[in-house]
């Protein structure tokens, strides 16, 4: 069998080479210390607690690792190189946990220890050494471990201060079955005053009993939130337990309604334990004012039997007024007071009302009590009874001629008076006789009494009427005999009658006619005119008397005796009059408007005589006015303005034939036509200025001749015109599209733009804006708005056209980033750019192999995240529309870490070079793939896709995913490490 080649013998010893120069920087690496740690190694936790461990190592890539502990688990977090694991409801006195991590063919160990307490026991540091250092250090206070002593390690380095071989530990002493250290579990704060004064200090005591070792303990007492007084027990005695503070506090208005309380801290932590803390129940202070001040009473010093006053009492300085209580009392009688608040003042109001059993002196009493203290008032009330005057009559209503006693009586101790005259003493009555007259209905009697109540003169009074009885009496003074009045105003007829019972008074026609509403306010009418039988009538008798009423009113005009509008026929003899009416009978003339003649007498009525004339009538009451319109009619005849022989129709224009024609009334006129295409055709017509509707505007008109015809109710008469036919330009969609579209490089062409119309228009197009240069061939800058204008005789039309210059697709940019090449694993991005109307469709071509490419929605940007060897190469970006593709190409290198410069310097870099030439000879004989390849031809292929991979894949070391990708390929070598081969051409 032929030995192997030359280049095959140096290509291996190349790779040999390198690969002792990589055994030599991995023992070189295999010196560096790996380790383990466990924080926190050492914890003392309460019994049934829990507790956070965090398990790490310094190995860049562990195998595996994890927490071994036969404590309940509640949680874990894991990274790369660290792991975190909560322990929960630690109940055993002791466990060792171990974290452990597999690391370069080792297990790597750090153990801890965790410990369970009940109670707080004191605890003493005490440094040692390990035992490979022997000897007592000299920092080392107390003595060596003994049995009495609990030992725990603590982790290491602890600070500055302590060499990395010294270990800090806790010794635990104990006295029997009693604990050395107690929670503050009892807190009690001592209880307050149920009403402190304003400006007067109270005490605070606080009392913890047990708590200890008392010089750990702090006690502070706390308004709320703020601190009042802290101390701390510091020095005491070791054995010393439980504590009292006392405090001495001035009280405040503020401080109404504050909780105070008491915290107790037992600090622990110097001896590696913790704070405990605890707090008393809060108790409400209540602080109060009250003003030294008796309370303002406000009441009457008399006070009649079964009458209401009102009594207040008043005081200021309280606080807080809303607590204060109100006694409010009429001697024996509690009152009711609403109570109102104002600030630090109080008013309390009531009323008060007196019974016959309360008639003498009596005290108001009012009380305020804030506080348990109080501040009272009284004030002196008589209660009294006076009963009102009784006044009688012996009628009160009495016929005329009879006698009447009228008596006036009060009390036993008033002293009445009856229309000023006094009885004869005090408890007897006054009296008086009246003769009954007409005179004396209606008299008011007036009966006054008087009492003294306790230095004050009181008085009462009462009154009465007489009414007397008579028969109705009617005369001129309350019921005329004549009455005149003006039309119009509202009036009040009266006729008025004396009499008691009062008279009732009708009056009304003697015939059975009309009846005068007396009394009530009305308006004045003509109809009311004539003479009227007023009777007045009351229990006692009647009388009558005639009343005549004249209404005087001004003229009127009406449209019987004087219509409004006059109808004359010319030729005929007609005459004007008009009839008015009025009281007294009004004088009637009429004038024409603008002349001073009157119109009398029958007329020859011609034309002129049609116009306004005014007829006035005038009487004593004042005058009326009325314009009469007269109208003169005659038959209808054409003119040739009014109604031209010729006329053209414009199309469009909203212009219909104007035929106008004088005659009254008006003609009725109607054009037909009469030969060719418009024989038989109505004309339309634009109506008179009197017309409301207009005839619709024709979309299309016969031109030809046209018979008009004229009528009235008085003749007919005809004309003949001559019509024609004319349009505006218009332009449309079908003649001039509104978007238009040039290809680029095309030959250069007008607009397509024609419009219609009679005469023809003429249509001529622009660009706006910068006007179009001349140019044989299309060019995008040719895109825009173009307004083209129609004109012809009749007016104009315009149509904006938006042009639009399609074009070929360009790709203006092609670009990655980062730029340069991308480290395996990395990510790369393609960003590929195109220039194109209609926009262009973006496609992509990558190299063969390269897998988990990633695309935006428009297919404009390409991204590989975790590149790998099989991603380096050409990439080919093609953009394509309807006129054409175009393409560009980009070249993406994958470059591995130049880690065998750092391990190997220059002389490894050479190896490597070698190693390369042989490795290529070794692709180009016993690849993945059996056959013969050129290195160039191999950078893009699906070879070399898979051999970079597989280089990668070895290089990735446990990491899972540089396994994944090699699994196509070749295994790679047990031992080493390499992380890519990039093919390029020489």
């Amino acid at each position: 069998m032929p030995g192997p080649s030359p280049g095959l013998r140096r290509a291996l010893l190349g790779l040999w080479a390198a690969l002792g120069l990589g055994l030599l920087g991995l023992s070189a690496v295999a010196q560096e210390p790996f380790w383990a740690d466990l924080q926190p190694r050492v914890a003392l936790v309460e019994r049934g607690g829990s507790l956070w461990l965090n398990c790490s190592t310094n190995c860049p890539r562990p195998e595996r690792g994890g927490l071994e502990t036969s404590l309940r688990r509640n949680g874990t977090q894991r990274g790369l190189r660290w792991l975190a694991r909560q322990l929960v409801d630690i109940r055993e006195p002791e466990t060792q946990p171990v974290c452990f991590f597999r690391c370069a063919r080792r297990t790597l160990q750090a153990r801890g220890l965790i410990r369970t307490f009940r109670e707080f026991p004191v605890a003493t540091l005490v440094l040692h050494y390990f035992p490979s250092l022997p000897g007592p250090a000299p920092w080392v206070t107390g003595s060596s471990p003994s049995s009495s002593a609990v030992w725990i390690p603590m982790p290491s380095p602890l600070g500055p201060w302590v060499p990395s071989h010294v270990q800090l530990s806790p010794r635990v002493s104990k006295s029997g079955s009693s604990p050395l250290a107690e929670r503050p579990d009892r807190v009690e704060l001592v209880p307050l005053p149920a009403w402190q004064p304003v400006g007067e200090n109270f005490t605070l005591s606080c009392r913890v009993p047990g708590a200890g070792p008392r010089g750990s303990l702090t006690l502070t007492l706390l308004r709320g939130a703020q601190e009042l007084i802290r101390r701390s027990f510091a020095g005491e005695p070791p054995r010393a337990r439980g504590a009292v503070l006392t405090a001495t506090v001035l009280a405040r208005r503020e401080d109404h309604g504050a909780n105070f309380s008491c915290r107790a801290e037992l600090d622990l932590r110097p001896h590696g334990l913790g704070l405990f803390e605890n707090s008393s129940a809060s108790r409400e202070l209540r602080t109060f004012a009250l003003s030294p001040e008796p309370p303002r009473l406000a009441a009457p010093r008399l006070l009649e039997v079964g009458s209401e006053r009102p009594v207040s009492c008043a005081l200021d300085g309280l606080f807080p007024a809303s607590e204060a209580e109100v006694y409010l009392a009429l001697g024996d009688q509690r009152l009711s007071p609403d109570v109102t608040l104002e600030g630090d003042a109080l008013m309390a109001t009531a009323t008060a009302v007196a019974s016959a059993e309360q008639e003498g002196a009596r005290q108001l009493v009012c009380s305020v009590t804030l506080g348990g203290e109080s501040r009272e008032t009284r004030e002196n009330v008589t209660v009294y009874s006076f009963p009102a005057p009784l006044l009688t009559l012996s009628e009160p209503s009495a016929a005329e001629g009879n006698m009447v006693t009228v008596t006036c009586a009060a009390g036993t101790q008033a002293l009445v008076t009856l229309d000023g005259v006094p009885a004869a003493g005090p408890g007897q009555p006054a009296q008086l006789h009246v003769n009954a007259t007409e005179d004396d209905d209606g008299r008011s009697f007036f009966c006054d009494a008087t009492l003294e109540v306790d230095g004050e003169t009181l008085s009462k009074n009462e009154s009465a009427e007489l009414r007397v009885l008579y028969a109705p009496r009617l005369d001129d003074s309350g019921c005329p005999r004549s009455w005149t009045w003006p039309e119009g105003p509202e009036q009040t007829l009266r006729c008025e009658a004396r009499g008691n019972p009062a008279p009732s008074v009708h009056c009304a026609r003697p015939d059975g006619g009309a009846v005068l509403a007396l009394g009530l306010l009305g308006p004045v009418t003509r109809a009311l005119a004539g003479t009227y039988r007023c009777t007045a009538a009351n229990a006692r008798g009647e009388a009558v008397q005639d009343v005549t009423l004249t209404v005087e009113y001004a003229p009127a005009l009406d449209s019987v005796g004087c219509p409004e509008r006059i109808t004359w026929l010319e030729g005929t003899e007609a005459s004007l009059s008009c009839v008015a009416h009025g009281v007294p009978p009004p004088n009637v003339s009429c004038v024409r408007s603008g002349e001073a003649r009157v119109i009398e007498g029958l007329l020859h009525v011609a034309r002129e005589h049609a116009g306004t004339y005014r007829c006035e009538a005038t009487n004593a009451r004042g005058s009326a006015a009325k314009n009469v319109a007269v109208t003169v009619e005659y038959g209808p005849s054409f003119e040739d303005l009014g109604c031209p022989s010729n006329w053209t129709w414009v199309e469009g224009s909203g212009r219909l034939f104007s035929c106008e024609v004088d005659g009254k009334p008006e003609p009725r006129v109607e054009c037909v036509g009469s030969g060719g295409s418009s024989e038989g055709v109505l004309l339309p017509l634009a109506p008179p200025d009197s017309s409301p509707r207009a005839p619709s505007i024709p979309s299309d008109l016969a031109p030809g001749i046209y018979i008009c015809n004229a009528t009235n109710r008085h003749g007919s008469t005809v004309k003949t015109v001559a019509v024609s036919a004319e349009s505006p330009p218009q332009m449309d969609e079908s003649t001039c599209p509104s978007h238009q579209t040039w290809l680029e490089g095309a030959a250069a062409a007008a607009l397509a733009c024609a419009a219609r119309g009679r005469p023809s228009p003429q249509v001529r197009c622009s660009r706006e804006g910068a006007p179009r240069p001349q140019r044989l061939r299309v060019s995008r800058e040719d895109a825009g708005t173009y307004r083209c204008l129609a004109t012809n005789a009749h007016g104009t039309d315009a149509r904006t056209v938006t042009v639009g210059v399609e074009y070929r697709p360009v790709v203006a940019e092609l670009a990655a980033s980062p730029p340069g090449g991308v480290r395996p694993g990395g990510n790369f991005t393609l960003t590929c750019r195109a220039e194109a109307w209609p926009p262009a469709q973006i496609s992509w071509r990558a190299p063969p192999g390269a897998l988990n490419i990633g695309l935006s929605s428009n297919n404009s940007t390409l991204s590989v995240a975790g590149a790998l060897g099989s991603h380096g190469g050409e990439y080919e970006c093609a953009a394509t529309n309807a006129h054409g593709r175009h393409t560009r190409r980009i070249t993406v290198r994958v470059a591995g870490p130049w880690l065998w410069v750092a391990v190997g310097g220059a002389a490894g870099g050479a190896a490597l070079l070698a190693a390369g030439a042989g490795l290529a000879f070794y692709v180009r004989s016993t690849a993945c793939k059996k056959g013969e390849y050129n290195v160039q031809e191999a950078e893009s292929s699906g070879e070399a896709v898979c051999l970079n991979g597989a280089g990668g894949g070895a290089g990735g070391g446990a990491g899972a995913e540089g396994g994944a990708e090699a699994a196509g390929c070749a295994e790679a070598p047990a031992e080493g490490e390499v992380f890519a081969i990039q093919l390029t051409s020489a």
